[in-house]
């Protein structure tokens, strides 16, 4: 399983209509594949929308891509594209250890932390995340923990959801005070190799009306 994590800046004030258009365009689009998630920015990098495609593998991609643009009488893609400042397309693989992204209601609140981690560093990094993440588990669940293998190299993305920003304040506080999280702290507390990080960044998500995952 592979997804594609296709995320939009938009002009200011306009993401209601980006949803709204995509909504729309959504009903002919989903005959040939589903969602499995759809979110806008809350905190964080304002004005985004991010929109999560699982696929099979990158052929199943192509041919599902190409099939609803040829099939869906001009109703894919949803119109947007005044409204839009920069777009990428990152495809990520899932962790042994992450769950599968599946409809249902986790969220409202989704918190999104993207890492870029030094070259070579990912078998250090999966080994620590394997040791730690238990731990974590016993605090609340993981919606997804990816790393990516095109677009932007050496990325990791792990997304938490929450009932609420408070609930995200004290698990994050709980979690720390048991000295077996983050990773790299339950890592060396473990003796396992450490992994080192060149960036982070993190965004508070929320689902739109039509997102599967809510």
């Amino acid at each position: 399983m592979i997804y594609e994590v296709r995320t939009y800046d938009c002009k200011p004030q306009s993401v209601p209509e980006v949803e709204k258009r995509f909504a729309e365009a959504y009903e002919t689009r989903k005959k040939f594949s589903q969602l499995a998630a759809y979110w806008h920015t809350e905190i964080g990098p304002l004005n985004q929308v991010i929109h999560v495609w699982p696929y099979k593998d990158l052929e199943e991609r192509r041919k599902i891509r190409e099939a609803a643009v040829k099939e869906s009488g001009g109703k894919w893609p949803p119109s947007t594209s005044e409204f839009m400042v920069a777009q990428r397309s990152d495809i990520f693989q899932q962790f042994d250890f992450s769950p599968e992204l599946k409809a249902g209601k986790q969220g409202p609140f989704f918190e999104m932390r993207i890492y870029t981690y030094q070259t070579g560093q990912l078998e250090n990094l999966t080994r620590a995340w394997a040791h730690a993440l238990p731990h974590r588990l016993k605090f609340g669940p993981a919606t997804a923990i990816w790393y990516s293998e095109l677009g932007g190299l050496n990325k990791f993305v792990h997304i938490w959801p929450y009932k609420s920003l408070d609930e995200r304040w004290n698990v994050r506080n709980k979690t720390r005070e048991t000295g077996e999280w983050p990773p790299s702290a339950a890592a060396k507390k473990a003796g396992l190799p450490p992994y080192h990080l060149a960036m982070q960044e993190n965004k508070i998500v929320m689902p739109a009306a039509f997102s599967p995952l809510q």
